[in-house]
């Protein structure tokens, strides 16, 4: 009998433990398919402020080959002869048109040249174990001297980009305050990339270092099926998106799509082979060669990707460097808050050109500063002051 009495409790404890499962998970369900509606819902919402169109630079192309012969993506736009160039260095998982909404509102300040990073975009691919801060940087160097071999320019990098940019200056220091006499970081780190991304405690922070590679090692091998399951497109990626690089405001849905689809075409084995390098990152000593270089730092309070206190890493090594803190912002802030990003940079063109007086161009569509600030000019003027 006891036996039976037993049996008996233990089925009806099954039973509503079973039942309480499926209550939960009949709930889940429903809490999922009310969150597909709602991702549905602002995917599908029109852009309460349209950005323009989105889309490719449309510049002229040429291809820069870098030192492991990896042939790198470049197109410019712009005056040939402009007094003043940028180069633009995007980011992580993305490509050159990321900068789409700088290329279009910046064009005035003169010529611009963008490049696609190694192994992303139309740039051919690279071995693993050259997918390095290093390697990058000496992209950047390659593309300089290749594409802008005279002149002075501003260099404008996001996130990897912002690396690169440090790296280059760790390796030719001499570069900057003679050639290079601006610079534009946005939502980068010069170090300790692994704790503020993973949000793991300090203890952790070497742990995380020695795992990775191994990580990004098993990603390369499984790169296939990673691929298939990654749901390029999907409401879950496109959402995923949203959350990742943006911040709480409300970002247009054509923006988060045209982001989505940017990181989607980058395939898995290029993310994991930049992983090790992104994580162990430290170039604190490169931000002192920036010293005497007009420096802007930018970067949303609400980047979960790059924290706002590594931005004020650099800032305090930098005491000269003006810091723009974006309320509700997030990583990608060229995408997001491109107003400011490009207010930004006319104010840092407009210090560095102040510091640097910009040579003549060899036509009216250079770059000179006037009164408003900078711009392109109403007339050229010969050395003696006389109308050319």
């Amino acid at each position: 009998m006891a036996k039976s009495v037993g049996a008996m409790a233990g089925s009806r404890a099954v039973r509503a433990v079973t039942g309480s499962v499926g209550v939960a998970g009949a709930a889940l369900a429903v809490g999922m398919l009310a969150e597909r509606r709602a991702i549905r819902r602002r995917r599908g919402a029109a852009d309460a402020a349209a950005p323009g169109p989105l889309g490719p630079i449309g510049g002229r192309v040429s291809t820069v080959i870098a030192a492991d012969g990896v042939p790198l993506h470049v197109e410019e736009t712009g005056p040939a002869d402009a007094s003043l160039t940028l180069v633009f260095v995007h980011g992580f998982c993305v490509r050159a048109e990321n900068w789409i909404l700088q290329q279009r509102d910046l064009a005035d300040l003169g010529r611009m040249v963008f490049f696609d990073l190694r192994a992303h975009g139309r740039s051919g691919p690279s071995a693993a174990g050259n997918c390095t801060i290093d390697m990058l940087a000496d992209d950047l160097d390659r593309v300089i001297r290749e594409r802008v071999p005279d002149g002075p320019i501003v260099l404008v990098g996001h996130s990897m980009g912002g690396m690169a940019i440090l790296g280059l200056a760790d390796a030719h220091p001499d570069l900057f305050g003679e050639r290079v006499i601006g610079v534009a970081l946005l939502s980068t780190s010069a170090s300790e990339l692994a704790r503020a991304t993973l949000g793991v405690p300090a203890l952790l922070s070497a742990v995380v270092r020695r795992v990775v590679p191994g990580v990004a090692v098993g990603m390369r091998h499984a790169s296939g099926v990673l691929e298939r399951v990654r749901g390029r497109g999907s409401d879950a990626s496109w959402e995923v998106t949203r959350r990742i690089a943006f911040g709480g405001t409300d970002v247009p849905p054509s923006i988060v799509s045209f982001l989505e689809t940017l990181v989607s075409d980058t395939p898995v084995d290029v993310i994991a082979a930049f992983l090790p390098t992104l994580l162990d990152n430290n170039r604190l000593d490169a931000v002192g060669h920036l010293a005497t270089t007009p420096t802007v730092i930018v970067v949303g309070d609400a980047d979960v990707m790059t924290p706002v206190g590594h931005s004020r890493v650099i800032a305090a090594a930098l005491p000269e460097a003006e810091l723009v803190v974006e309320e509700g912002a997030g990583h990608a802030i060229m995408l997001e808050r491109p107003d400011v990003v490009n207010a930004a940079i006319r104010r840092l063109v407009g210090r560095a050109v102040a510091e640097v007086p910009l040579p003549r161009p060899r036509s009216e569509a250079g770059l000179q500063t006037t009164r408003d600030g900078v711009g392109p000019p109403s007339r050229m003027e010969d050395a003696d002051g006389s109308a050319a």
